[in-house]
């Protein structure tokens, strides 16, 4: 499948909302599933875009969106992880028909790619225990676990950080 990332554009930032909380409803990612207070935040891409800059995967076919991924590269609010010097990326979500096509490890490239632009020196990302799959990729591009910047939203959700030094 070809696919190009790309900024999101402004007319698909609230299908860019819904298919990141449906990513995660599907995948069981959010604690108290259609009532979690978690999925008002992640369907708010459009607040999303002013602070971070959101890629969204397309298939060069039909230039449908199957993905997209908030990459965070000057600090601010939607940096969980990042001090000075260091990105990171989140709310990374692909279609449930769009996954094992490469559009998640097209988006992880990429937010790799600016990162190394910007002159940063290392790029993070958290992500659930139970992301295993998510975690293959992660550490086949070259992510190590680093521990020390695990940290805990709220009690019982343990985040695991990886890091990409660059």
């Amino acid at each position: 499948m070809d696919i190009t990332i790309r900024p999101a554009r402004d007319e698909e930032l609230d299908e860019v909302g819904e298919l990141t909380a449906q990513a995660y409803l599907l995948d069981g990612l959010v604690e108290f599933g259609e009532d979690d207070p978690y999925l008002e935040t992640l369907r708010a891409a459009r607040r999303r875009a002013l602070h971070t800059e959101v890629l969204v995967a397309v298939g060069s076919a039909q230039q449908r969106v199957l993905g997209a991924v908030a990459f965070v590269g000057d600090g601010g609010e939607y940096a969980d992880l990042a001090g000075p010097g260091e990105g990171e990326f989140r709310m990374l979500a692909v279609r449930s028909e769009a996954r094992g096509r490469g559009a998640g490890e097209a988006l992880v490239r990429a937010c790799v790619e600016r990162a190394r632009e910007q002159g940063l020196i290392r790029l993070l990302l958290c992500s659930q225990e139970r992301m295993t799959t998510a975690h293959r990729l992660y550490e086949r591009l070259g992510f190590v676990r680093a521990p020390e910047k695990d940290w805990a939203p709220y009690p019982n959700l343990m985040l695991r950080a990886y890091a990409l030094e660059l």
